[in-house]
């Protein structure tokens, strides 16, 4: 289990939020060309901070941000519909994700496979509960169905993981870079 000071939470807290208001859905002009890392805050806020109230304020961020993009920013509203609120147990799974591998977290290559299985299963139900969501209870699609949702799936999926692993292996250099720093300064003295 990682052990970091309340400064730490909430400077890793801090950072996570700025990212996720700087990258959700190309909201702001400048940095359109960043992919979303939404999930890879949830999951990696799930690793490092321990409140559990941090999961719900997160949530509230990122609809507020919607908010504040579709009212003010110009950004199209096609995803607001009675499917937005499954991104509520899509966050949270990739939240509870990242507090299992939390657990197992060591800094080593053996803790690689807890990494890879948490971070797939908790992307995985986050697409199945946001994308699947989105297909069968927005009204957007006139008749769905398995055999046009999994194409769709196979389809966009690896792009969501993908994008999630780019955001969770800067976090891990990150990581590593810090801890290695932390060492040295341990060493000296």
């Amino acid at each position: 289990m990682l052990s970091l000071t309340s400064r730490q939470q909430l400077a890793i807290g801090f950072g996570l939020v700025l990212l996720m208001a700087l990258t959700r859905s190309h909201h702001w002009a400048a940095l359109h060309s960043l992919p979303d890392a939404s999930w890879a805050v949830f999951f990696l806020a799930g690793v490092y901070l321990r409140s559990l109230w941090i999961a719900p304020a997160l949530m509230l961020g990122a609809a507020l941000i919607d908010y504040a993009a579709i009212t003010w920013g110009g950004v199209s509203s096609f995803c607001i519909s009675p499917a937005y609120w499954l991104l509520v147990p899509a966050y949270a799974s990739l939240f509870l994700a990242g507090r299992v591998y939390a657990r197992h977290h060591r800094l080593a290559w053996s803790a690689l496979p807890w990494l890879l299985v948490f971070t797939l299963a908790g992307a995985l139900a986050a697409e199945l509960f946001s994308s699947g969501g989105f297909y069968f209870l927005s009204g957007k699609f006139a008749e769905p169905g398995l055999g046009e949702f999994i194409p769709r799936l196979v389809k966009y999926f690896p792009r969501m993981l993908s994008t999630m692993a780019a955001y969770l292996g800067l976090a891990a250099l990150i990581h590593i870079a810090a801890a290695s720093l932390r060492g040295n300064a341990q060493r000296a003295g």
